[in-house]
């Protein structure tokens, strides 16, 4: 498996693991749990989670489905901006902890920012968590240029390891100055990147007429060829969700796609890159 380097040096796969929808219904536990176990063997070793994602019960799928094999993954959860206080966050990391049955958070994230707490206050508490063994590093998600530039201007807030955001073919508006920024070393809010719905959201992205024909042309699925658009991007992490052990490994080889140029400049007319700033779109 293709792997990137965090700022720190921690090298993680390309292609990770989502979890968004995961925990929500009893009857589909065994089945995310073992889709997730066989993603894990195919190499796709970061699995991606957060505390609101079936209000707790995506990472406890994780948690059963990592249990034996700790030291192989890379876990990655989020934090509510509500529970991102300087009281609050701890509190959130450690139910987290609970319900992961780890010790120690890989990567932890806010989820999203809003105007309280204090931007300041949250990266307070994610370095107490950090020094206190109980995360190893930590990041934002759905941040902007100018959030980015407000969080390196605070004391610690170089510390910042990934941002995650929403980065598909129908959501290319992080290619006009946040991906490039994010994605230049010698940029002042450099750091790692991971897409999220790299796929879209529902079907609607993977039914479209240009995709199919591509993907014919290459003997693959519309989400392959979705997935290795992305992934021909240096610094580009992406965490496709997949409950069907068919999709996982279907997941799992879109790495071996290599899109021509052709495929390339008919994507880039079916789905225009953007031409000025737009608004950062979230899920």
């Amino acid at each position: 498996m293709k792997t990137v380097a965090l700022p720190d040096g921690a090298r993680v796969p390309v292609i990770g693991q989502g979890t968004w929808n995961m925990g929500e219904k009893k009857s589909g536990h065994t089945n995310e749990v073992a889709a997730l176990r066989l993603g894990i063997d195919l190499g796709m070793t970061l699995v991606d989670t957060a505390e609101m994602y079936g209000d707790g019960g995506a990472e406890k799928v994780v948690g059963d489905a990592i249990e034996g094999q700790r030291d192989r993954v890379f876990i990655v959860t989020k934090a509510y901006p509500h529970n991102a206080s300087r009281t609050g966050l701890p509190k959130a990391c450690d139910r987290s902890l609970k319900r992961l049955r780890i010790e120690t958070i890989d990567l932890y994230l806010l989820h999203w920012r809003e105007k309280t707490p204090p931007l300041e206050e949250t990266v307070q508490a994610f370095e107490k968590l950090r020094s206190a063994g109980k995360i190893k590093r930590w990041g934002v998600s759905n941040f902007d240029v100018k959030d980015m530039k407000e969080l390196r201007a605070i004391e610690n807030g170089h510390n910042c390891a990934a941002n995650q955001v929403l980065y598909n073919l129908e959501n290319r508006e992080i290619e006009f100055d946040l991906l490039p920024r994010l994605t230049d070393h010698r940029s002042p809010i450099t750091c790692a990147v991971i897409a999220y719905s790299p796929v879209g959201h529902g079907r609607g992205l993977l039914e479209n007429a240009t995709l199919k024909r591509i993907a014919k042309r290459q003997d693959a699925t519309t989400a392959q060829i979705a997935l290795a658009w992305l992934l021909r991007q240096p610094d580009v992490i992406a965490i496709p969700k997949a409950s069907d052990k068919n999709h996982v490994r279907d997941n799992a080889r879109s790495i071996e796609i290599k899109l021509t140029k052709e495929n390339l400049a008919e994507l880039d007319k079916e789905f225009p890159p953007p031409k000025t700033k737009k608004s950062l779109p979230m899920l």
